[in-house]
């Protein structure tokens, strides 16, 4: 679904003059399976244009719960990301600019240092990624020099697939998954690697990148993690996401994923695909097409099943912001204030606790130890300490969003929005109470207490 604006009033170029256009990555940081990336290379070569590449770190800032938005476990996974994409940028003949800051800022005067024309990247559906987008269209307006191309690429079904208009979208996901099957809604083929890069502009050769690992500080993460991102096996980037890709399904742990994916010690229980996923190293229609030959070559069973269910999930929250935009971001959600008059509460005193894991719960302090230490947690324990943040402490469910955000490696926008919604009886879930019982959970998912130790101190 390639989202064009409408004609803006750029200069128009004499034919005799080679142009610039540069590409944006957001969270799509690979260059196989990458439409808007495909698209902008096919228009540059065809346009004879020059074609520069640019990926805009995050700002620091502090959020308003009093903490740092982007935590060092993300920071040093995303700049390892970005090293590996330069690198093949650079085996292509290109170079990718890495700039840090606002990017309405960064970019818009990127786009005069090189009298770029057009900015290509991707469309991301949630509020702050919006207004960047407008921030720029309006940058290029204001100059009459350039305008932004978008293209929506991160979901595994396009919208237009659906059988129903996104205003249409249904409030329950079990609702929404047995349309789409029914409608036999199949995912496209993923697009191959790029082998050919437009030329780079002259004027970038001159442009200083920021130093990535200056930029991201020294992470000590543990090696007990489940998502060990310093061990080679788990580094971030396409290559890795790729081979990781290959070895999950290769190894047959498919066939038996439903039964292991709420472990909470180790690397194989789950797929692992999240932290690529979030970062654009791996796209889900590429997980997807591995999962169909898996199945078409041993036969599907209710594992492999789930790994389609959970592709689903991920693209009904991207759908429900498509629908519901900045609504997901406000106190009560997608109820009504009817529905919850009360102002919601928090305590910051608690949070806090919560957040360093001094709760003086055992499986809860265990659980943000390992957050803490490693950037990284089991989605059984994710729901367990984001359960006992809303409903035993009565904290704001939106503090506990935003520390997620600021520690995980695998953040991702649609998808944190739309678990601490759902968990906090704030969005689609039919449920309006998850609250976990922190003893059963303990009996269930470590019953010989070896996580916890694992994580004591």
């Amino acid at each position: 679904m390639q989202q064009i604006p409408q004609q803006q009033n750029v200069p128009q170029t004499p034919s005799s003059q080679q142009t610039t256009a540069v590409y944006w990555f957001r969270q799509d940081l690979r260059l196989s399976d990458n439409p808007g990336l495909s698209f902008a290379c096919q228009q540059c070569l065809q346009q004879g244009s020059n074609l520069a590449f640019v990926v805009c770190l995050p700002k620091d800032q502090q959020t308003r719960w009093g903490f740092a938005r982007v935590g060092q476990h993300r920071k040093m996974y995303l700049a390892d990301t970005v090293r590996e994409l330069a690198a093949q940028c650079e085996l292509l003949g290109n170079r990718l600019l890495v700039v840090a800051g606002d990017p309405a800022t960064q970019l818009a005067a990127l786009m005069r240092k090189l009298n770029a024309t057009t900015l290509y990247c991707e469309e991301i559906a949630a509020p702050e990624e919006i207004a960047e987008i407008s921030a720029l269209r309006q940058q290029g307006l204001m100059a009459n020099s350039f305008e932004v191309l978008t293209t929506w690429q991160s979901s595994l079904l396009e919208s237009t697939q659906l059988p129903f208009q996104i205003a249409e979208l249904p409030l329950v996901f079990t609702v929404f998954r047995n349309l789409v099957e029914k409608a036999d809604c199949r995912p496209r083929p993923p697009l191959p690697m790029i082998s050919q890069l437009p030329a780079m502009p002259e004027q970038a050769a001159a442009i200083e990148s920021i130093d990535l690992f200056r930029w991201a500080g020294v992470a000590e993460t543990d090696v007990r993690s489940s998502f060990p991102y310093q061990l080679l096996f788990a580094r971030a980037g396409e290559a890795a996401a790729q081979q990781h890709l290959q070895r999950y399904f290769q190894s047959g742990l498919a066939r038996n994923y439903k039964e292991t994916r709420n472990g909470l010690i180790g690397f194989d229980y789950s797929t692992k695909f999240s932290p690529w996923l979030a970062s654009g190293a791996v796209s889900a229609l590429q997980i997807f097409a591995q999962l169909a030959a898996h199945e078409a070559e041993h036969g599907q069973n209710d594992s492999t099943y789930w790994i389609w269910f959970e592709l689903l999930w991920r693209d009904y929250f991207r759908f429900l912001h498509l629908r519901f935009g900045r609504q997901l971001y406000l106190a009560n959600g997608l109820k009504s204030q009817q529905q919850h008059p009360q102002k919601r509460p928090h305590h910051p005193v608690l949070f806090q606790r919560w957040c360093q894991g001094k709760t003086g719960q055992p499986l809860i302090d265990a659980g943000m130890r390992e957050l803490a230490a490693t950037g990284y947690l089991s989605n059984r324990m994710r729901q367990i300490v984001a359960s006992y943040l809303v409903n035993d402490l009565q904290c704001d469910w939106r503090a506990g969003a935003a520390w997620f955000e600021a520690q995980l490696i695998d953040y991702d926008v649609y998808s944190n929005q739309g678990n601490w919604l759902y968990l906090a009886g704030f969005g689609t879930d039919p449920r309006s109470n998850r609250r976990f019982n922190l003893e059963k959970q303990l009996q269930i998912y470590d019953p010989e207490h070896t996580y916890l130790q694992m994580w004591r101190t």
